[in-house]
């Protein structure tokens, strides 16, 4: 998928990260910090990497500034209500920087934290391919914790294998 145009990608990716967000509703509170292994990333982690990942790696680097991500940990939001309001702030921070892309800046290259040259429409789609990749792992750390989920596209494996012909 190539992205010629910022405002159909920005109505994209908002779609993108709500499907995230709804997730967030099924977090127990308690174990916002949980983990399955010490030294992984907790569930609070994943949150504010992806934060501060979007606002300070991709949304720097897509006005040709240097990444200024520093970590996801608790000093960036700490409890569940702060924790969710920030990635909802860094977000909106986020959108903000990206709807100034014009279709020409699509094409132009911006570089990477790797000091690899991107087209830019290339790194939203990282970005996006990056957020999807956090949210399986919501899904499966909720699912090591026993918490039901809701099915990503309103159907279920087993009902779709129950609706097929």
């Amino acid at each position: 998928m190539q992205i010629n145009n910022i405002e159909s990608f920005l109505g994209y990716y908002s779609k993108i990260k709500n499907r995230t967000q709804r997730l967030f509703d099924y977090i127990p509170p308690d174990k916002l910090e949980w983990t399955y292994l010490q030294g992984k990333f907790t569930i609070g982690d994943i949150i504010r990497h992806l934060a501060n990942i979007e606002r300070y790696m991709y949304a720097e680097t897509v006005q040709f500034k240097p990444s200024k991500y520093k970590g996801c940990g608790i000093e960036f939001a700490k409890g569940f209500e702060e924790v969710k309001a920030y990635y909802n702030r860094m977000h909106e921070e986020s959108m903000q920087i990206f709807a100034r892309l014009s279709t020409k800046d699509l094409q132009k290259k911006c570089n990477t934290p790797a000091g690899i040259e991107i087209t830019i429409w290339k790194w939203l789609r990282a970005m996006v391919e990056h957020e999807v990749h956090h949210r399986g792992q919501l899904y499966m750390y909720l699912g090591m914790l026993d918490v039901k989920t809701p099915p990503i596209f309103g159907l279920t494996s087993e009902e779709v294998a129950s609706n097929s012909k």
